[in-house]
């Protein structure tokens, strides 16, 4: 089979990196956005069933098929959105699944008729590589954070990485990451207690709708699952020079987010972060072999989904330091290459800058967070400065 002739230990890592990366930074916030609507833990570890299950075949089916890096992910920030307005709301579990209903099939209208990919045809590439690197430049500045309370891990690791560079630059990462995990166990920071031995059962909730959680669910969910997480994916398509059928890819999501909405998958999207990691240089050198790497990370999630609370044990027993400076470590190249992309051209270099640092900010307003505000902020500076010039 071509894929098996097409893997390589470096793209293996990097598909296990960005599972270990997307699963870990985001798992908590699904578990509240669960408990905020009354879910006992039959529910909970359905929800896991269904992000599982659908992140991972929607990763894996697509990548084989197109020979492509296609990568998804749930929304972590439609997540937040859920456990706040849960929260605040008291929503039942059947009007949240009503909800999600509602948001899968807006995500599947924006695919079918093609509006979000037109939208994001009119969008200059330095304008997208600026708002790929303020995403993930977070994540750098995270992982030399991390040396506040790992200052040994993080130094050894980034040792590890430079080193790896220089000698074994196609398996940097994997040195750093078996670096950091054997660092971790010496120490006594794997968290084993946490792994439960059970598999996870779907359940269904039949769905119920009501005009209160269509507005204060179904809505902000749609939004920053847009903005938030697919405007950026897309920037990382672009980016790193790859050409895939976006409108169809969103159809995929929000068809795969009806069917499994009953069971807890909420919303499905393309991912940035996990994104950048497996379609980077460091997951293959050959561009066109990177699709192995998103066919890993598809795999694994599908593990998760099937085994439930023993994987989510499994990943949840890494040090967070570990996580963060894996991730940080691991997204340099991308990080450069946005920033290089960003600033080449002079005419269009302050409006990225603005979007870079918009982005990087964090910042969030009305519920959306800063990857639309840095987009719009660099299209609104283009707009003033490329029309202000011409009509002076």
């Amino acid at each position: 089979m071509r894929f098996f002739r097409d893997l390589s230990l470096s793209a293996f890592t990097a598909g296990f990196v960005a599972v270990l990366v997307g699963f870990t930074s985001s798992v908590a916030l699904v578990f509240q956005a669960a408990q905020a609507f009354g879910a006992t833990p039959a529910q909970i570890t359905s929800w896991m069933w269904a992000l599982g299950l659908g992140v991972g075949l929607c990763c894996l089916v697509p990548s084989l098929w197109l020979r492509k890096p296609v990568m998804v992910a749930w929304s972590t920030p439609g997540a937040a959105v859920l456990a706040s307005a849960g929260m605040a709301g008291s929503f039942t579990m059947p009007e949240a699944v009503g909800a999600f209903l509602v948001c899968a099939a807006l995500i599947t209208l924006c695919g079918v008729t093609g509006w979000f990919e037109k939208l994001m045809d009119r969008i200059p590439m330095e304008i997208a590589s600026a708002l790929l690197a303020g995403v993930l430049a977070r994540f750098g500045l995270q992982a030399f954070g991390a040396a506040q309370t790992a200052l040994g891990m993080v130094l050894a690791m980034l040792a590890a990485y430079l080193l790896g560079r220089r000698l074994l630059p196609r398996y940097a990462v994997v040195l750093t990451l078996l670096v950091g995990v054997a660092w971790a166990a010496a120490s006594g920071k794997m968290e084993w207690s946490r792994v439960q031995w059970e598999l996870a059962l779907p359940v269904f909730t039949a769905p119920q709708f009501t005009w209160q959680a269509f507005v204060s669910l179904a809505l902000p969910l749609f939004v920053v699952t847009m903005a938030s997480q697919n405007m950026p994916g897309v920037a990382v398509i672009r980016a790193t020079g790859y050409e895939l059928p976006v409108s169809r890819l969103v159809s995929m999501t929000g068809i795969a987010s009806l069917l499994l909405a009953p069971f807890g998958g909420y919303a499905l999207n393309f991912s940035a972060i996990t994104a950048a990691i497996c379609m980077g240089p460091e997951a293959h050198e050959d561009k066109d072999k990177r699709y192995t790497a998103a066919v890993v990370c598809g795999a694994m999630y599908m593990v998760i989904g099937i085994f439930g609370a023993v994987v989510t044990g499994l990943l949840i027993a890494f040090p967070q330091e570990l996580v963060l400076a894996i991730a940080g470590l691991a997204l340099l190249g991308s990080i450069g290459s946005g920033l290089a992309g960003a600033l080449r051209d002079e005419t269009h270099r302050e409006a990225a800058l603005i979007t870079f640092l918009v982005t990087l900010s964090g910042v969030v307003i009305a519920g959306v967070g800063s990857a639309f505000w840095g987009v719009a902020a660099g299209v609104v500076a283009l707009f003033v400065q490329k029309y202000g010039r011409r009509g002076s």
